[in-house]
């Protein structure tokens, strides 16, 4: 081998090696855009499946509050407040508990709002779906009619509404209770979650808070402690303009609130184009949430029945 040949083997070693690398990235790059891509097909395939394309997933709370701000501009009797409910976009992270929980200062024990987890089937194929639930503000309710007169009332909107003056005694509760098909009644003993902590009991457990239009405290046992205590669709953050907290806190985008009797509302254009169920509707108690079962087979609506609304 020449000299100038051995001395140039190691520029055309360097050479090819610069050329390997470079065509390692080109072809990462490639990759990687393939993979954005793909993503991007994914994601858009997810949403073409809920019949909810990104535009709209995006927008949907800022329609419902365009929605939330028609509704209100009207009389109150002339507003139909209602609740749509995709199960397929459920992720179970329990965040509509959590932020429930911490707008109505509710105690252990006390949930106005639930998203049970059935699974069912035999291995390998197994299935599992959430079923977030909460009072049905029924237009027909049994507990109404099992409480003391004017204890719980129905309003001209379609909530069902508690009188705290009303609703005094454990055994009232129990009635009521038990007359419910939905599980959605608790009784407030009083309890903190903090209370046996080293600090005591937290002042977030005795804040001041609204519910209904009242503002209460349960500090020194003051109302709601001793009453009965439902979802009542956060009638306090309706009356200020703003949408159910479980609904803003939503990150699946299962959760969609506003006025049946609006027909550009979100709420009615979903009942229009979807398929869905009322949860024991047979029982003649007309709720007003609803489920959207598009793709949800029999058998998950009977289990989902039985096992969240037992």
């Amino acid at each position: 081998m020449s000299e100038p040949t051995r001395r140039a083997m190691p520029r055309r070693r360097r050479f090819l090696k610069l050329v390997g690398v470079g065509a390692a990235g080109a072809l990462l790059a490639e990759v990687t855009r393939d993979n954005r891509a793909s993503r991007k097909t994914d994601a858009a395939g997810l949403a073409r499946e809920t019949e909810l394309d990104q535009a709209q997933t995006e927008n949907a709370l800022l329609r419902m509050q365009q929605d939330l701000k028609r509704a209100l501009a009207k009389p109150v009797a002339e507003r139909s407040w209602v609740m749509v409910i995709d199960p397929r976009r459920c992720i179970g992270c329990q965040a509509c508990v959590v932020s429930c929980k911490a707008e109505n200062v509710t105690p252990p024990g006390v949930f106005y709002r639930t998203v049970p987890e059935i699974e069912f089937g035999t291995y390998p194929n197994l299935n599992r779906v959430f079923m977030p639930t909460n009072c049905m503000q029924c237009d027909n309710p049994p507990c109404m009619r099992a409480a003391p007169p004017g204890a719980i009332t129905k309003r001209p909107d379609g909530i069902v509404a508690i009188d705290y003056t009303k609703f005094t005694s454990r055994e009232a509760f129990e009635a009521a209770r038990q007359a419910c098909p939905y599980t959605a009644l608790y009784f407030d003993d009083g309890d903190f979650y903090t209370s046996d902590t080293p600090g005591g009991t937290q002042p977030y457990e005795t804040r001041r808070f609204y519910e209904y239009e009242g503002e209460y405290t349960r500090a020194g046992g003051q109302t709601p402690v001793g009453r009965a205590r439902k979802c009542h669709f956060c009638l306090h953050r309706l009356n200020a303009g703003m949408l159910p907290a479980c609904v803003t806190t939503c990150i699946g985008g299962a959760m969609y609130f506003g006025d049946r009797n609006d027909p550009q509302s979100l709420v009615s254009e979903l009942l229009a184009t979807h398929k869905v169920m009322q949860v024991k509707a047979s029982a003649g108690t007309q709720p007003r949430v609803y489920y959207i079962e598009d793709e949800l087979p029999n058998v998950r609506r009977l289990l989902s029945c039985r096992v969240c609304h037992r």
